[in-house]
């Protein structure tokens, strides 16, 4: 007597993609950019309207940073994050007109998203910053110095080991007091853009 195999259900590729883009805040059009495939087919995907090949998986997987696994059955195949940037990798950014400079510890991956520095202000130096997307805030934990820090109306001086957090979708200002540089930890966390 042939028993007939049960065949499982088609893998919700379109809704999985959908979960993984709107999990890294990415538009069609940018993870068109980084993967290489159309935003048009991207779309289709994502709306069930075709099935792609494991080629055309295979780079959205690799620009979404997550394992081909996540994209059939919607779960990572047991993989957990474990990235290490190391300091020669570590991109430093700096602004001559305010004598700061950023060294950006977060991956890309994080971009726009939650974003962590080591930044350093040259002494007697203010670092003005315009208002960021509504809803972005900023964490501070100064390491060494004395700065004061303004956002809209509101402003608070800072000693070594003080932290601030505060909404940063207004403009604000790092001052540093001190007579030396100031070494400070930050954190810019994004709000959530539902719309994309």
């Amino acid at each position: 007597m042939n028993k007939k195999s049960i065949i499982p259900d088609v893998p919700a590729i379109g809704a999985n993609l959908h979960k993984e883009r709107r999990r890294r805040q990415l538009s069609l059009a940018e993870l068109a950019a980084s993967s290489g495939i159309s935003k048009a087919m991207l779309s289709q995907i994502e709306s069930d309207k075709v099935n792609p090949t494991i080629a055309t998986m295979w780079k959205i997987a690799h620009a979404l940073n997550i394992e081909l696994e996540t994209l059939i059955s919607g779960e990572s195949a047991g993989k957990r994050k474990f990235e290490v940037v190391r300091r020669a990798d570590i991109v430093s950014l700096s602004t001559d007109r305010s004598g700061a400079v950023f060294h950006v510890l977060s991956p890309s991956s994080m971009a726009e998203d939650l974003e962590l520095y080591r930044m350093e202000i040259a002494p007697g130096c203010i670092h003005r910053s315009q208002a960021h997307a509504k809803g972005t805030e900023e964490f501070l934990n100064l390491l060494e110095g004395r700065v004061k820090v303004s956002a809209g109306e509101d402003s608070a001086i800072l000693e070594k080991g003080d932290f601030i957090m505060f909404q940063s979708d207004v403009n604000h200002t790092i001052e540093n007091l001190s007579e030396t540089k100031v070494d400070l930890f930050m954190v810019v966390r994004f709000a959530r853009n539902e719309q994309r």
